[in-house]
């Protein structure tokens, strides 16, 4: 088997890759170090996904070639956001660190320009950037790139998604025209094509997998729900997953926000990840979710991309993206360095085509499988918690002292009992849940009203009606905090909740009905006075189709009672033209 040292690396970045845990190279880097190492290396264009090994497989040749006696520019990486730029960079002086003066700056956005330039100016052979701080460099003359010798682009494919194609060719054309481009990408749209034929020379084209084609090893499933149910097949799908981590892709920033908060809500260890947020909560998200505390990540497209996050179990399309080839981006962030992954579509019938699609582009076909059933959900939960008791280390020396006492308090139980008790201390919740909950059956094709109603009925739900809406600055999570802080119940069971413009609905436990009434109707905001009501579907449709509501409760006078008797209307006569 071949090793980094049979490919002529430096014996130096052969050590510190070694102590890193690295023993043979992959596939892409057994292919890309031999050219990048000659004399007078050939321009490059790899395909190959996300997780495969594309840093080392530049970074390791780039910092054998590195001439430590100059202190200039020599080469010169853009990656599109500044993670990747960043990890990039941390992973490159991870190489280098038995190899000296070796200088490695990164240059991003969102972060002070003037500390970058004084890096830049103390010398620094090789620079990580991302595209739009490098130009803006470029732009005000504060970097040199006259002794370049060598353009990489990774994720290239991802830049021209995120609209860097101008950046991108100004930075080409401000380097040597005598220097080499290495360009790493997982697809090669025909954008990304004419560039590589305007700026390279007789490029070499490396290819790992199939072209334009997601990894190997992802499994594809798709599950099949009727559009408003997607919120609980999500919900199935993480129960039906136990140790999932992963991220849940939507279509919106609105949407992101809203799925996230729904999640947070229902006690998942949630965070979202949209356009909306600033650097710095941007990088508070991202540190919770790489220490796995946060285990769903609900991203937009546009905010998850350049994130180079290892391990993930589970991709899951909350909706399908509206260009298909970003279904291969998704898909490709699970299923790194050789592991094995999960990609999840949830999909109405209108979206049968799309899946085929896509299937014609993946070259596999998808596995369409019935939604999980509460009982099925609840046995994985269970036989989850039975195995992570049977791997639990015991700290025997720390529980010794507390085994008396423990012995003594529970020795009226016997064995069984002591079991079934122990197991329900976490399994009840899921029990609680499912035990009356719908299934959630596919689609057949015909208009299906929703389940609503029995939803709120397995669940004990009451709907309110509350005298606030959006235009009061009301959101999901404020309505979300007034329900706990004015019903004194921070556990209190919350359900749907609609914000409308001038008024808003929720669904929380009916056995507190009562604290709730009262709660509200005690309180002000912004100085006017919160009321709310109980609220009683009449099921009955306007000429738009939507949903009339009545209200049961003190205030059910006469006008608003009217308001839905169709008898009491006035005839209304045809117009004539």
């Amino acid at each position: 088997m071949v090793s980094f040292k049979d490919l002529g690396i430096d014996e130096n970045i052969v050590r510190a890759v070694e102590e890193l845990g690295f023993i043979n190279p992959m596939p892409i880097q057994t292919e890309v170090i031999p050219i990048m190492l000659q004399d007078k290396p050939r321009d490059i264009i790899a395909l190959a996904q996300t997780g495969t090994g594309k840093t080392a497989a530049f970074g390791l040749p780039i910092i054998h070639k590195t001439d430590t006696r100059k202190r200039n520019v020599q080469y010169l990486i853009i990656s599109p956001t500044r993670e990747l730029c960043l990890q990039i960079a941390d992973d490159l002086s991870d190489y280098s660190v038995h190899s000296s003066k070796i200088s490695i700056a990164a240059v991003f956005g969102g972060s002070s320009m003037e500390r970058q330039i004084d890096k830049l100016k103390r010398g620094a052979q090789i620079v990580s950037a991302t595209p739009g701080r490098i130009y803006d460099l470029i732009r005000r003359n504060v970097i040199d790139l006259t002794d370049v010798k060598a353009v990489i682009i990774d994720e290239a494919d991802e830049m021209l998604d995120m609209g860097f194609k101008e950046d991108l060719e100004a930075i080409l054309e401000a380097t040597p025209k005598e220097r080499n481009t290495y360009m790493f990408s997982a697809t090669m749209p025909d954008q990304l094509l004419k560039i590589a034929n305007k700026y390279m020379h007789k490029p070499v084209e490396i290819t790992i997998g199939k072209k334009n084609a997601g990894a190997e090893n992802v499994q594809h499933i798709s599950y099949f729900v009727q559009a408003r149910d997607r919120y609980l097949a999500l919900k199935r799908i993480v129960d039906f997953n136990p140790d999932i981590y992963g991220i849940v892709f939507c279509r919106t920033r609105q949407e992101t926000k809203e799925v996230a908060e729904k999640l947070i809500q229902d006690g998942y260890n949630a965070e979202a990840l949209h356009g909306d947020l600033s650097q710095q909560q941007r990088e508070v998200v991202m540190s919770k979710f790489r220490i796995k505390h946060t285990t769903l990540l609900v991203a937009t497209d546009v905010a998850a991309r350049g994130l180079d996050v290892e391990n993930l179990t589970h991709i899951i399309n909350y909706n399908l993206p509206d260009e298909l080839e970003l279904y291969t981006h998704r898909s490709g962030r699970t299923a790194r360095a050789g592991k094995f992954g999960t990609s999840i579509i949830i999909a109405n019938l209108k979206e049968k085509n799309k899946i085929r699609m896509i299937e014609e582009k993946l070259g596999k076909k998808f596995q369409t499988l019935p939604m999980p059933s509460g009982k099925e959900i609840c046995e994985k939960q269970l036989f989850n918690l039975i195995d992570r008791v049977e791997k639990v280390e015991v700290d025997h020396t720390n529980v010794e002292g507390f085994l008396p006492t423990i012995f003594k308090k529970l020795e009226w139980m016997d064995r069984t009992e002591l079991i079934q008790r122990f197991v329900s201390i976490e399994f009840n919740r899921f029990l609680d849940y499912y035990k009356n909950l719908p299934e959630l059956s596919a689609p057949s094709g015909k208009t299906e009203r929703p389940g609503r109603d029995s939803i709120r009925k397995a669940n004990n739900y009451t709907r309110f009606f509350l005298n606030l809406g959006s235009r009061d600055g009301i959101k999901p999570t404020s309505v979300i905090g007034m329900i706990k802080d004015y019903s004194g119940i921070k556990s209190i069971d919350i359900g749907e909740i609609e914000i409308m413009k001038n008024f808003s609905f929720f669904e929380a436990d009916g056995n507190y009905e009562k604290e709730l009434l009262s709660g509200f109707n005690r309180q002000t905001l912004n100085g006017r006075e919160l009321k709310i009501e109980v609220a009683e579907s009449r099921k009955s449709e306007g000429r738009s189709g939507a949903r009339r509501e009545g209200f049961k409760g003190k205030r059910n006078n006469k006008r608003s009672s009217e308001r839905f008797d169709k008898s009491k209307r006035p005839n209304r006569r045809k117009r004539k033209n």
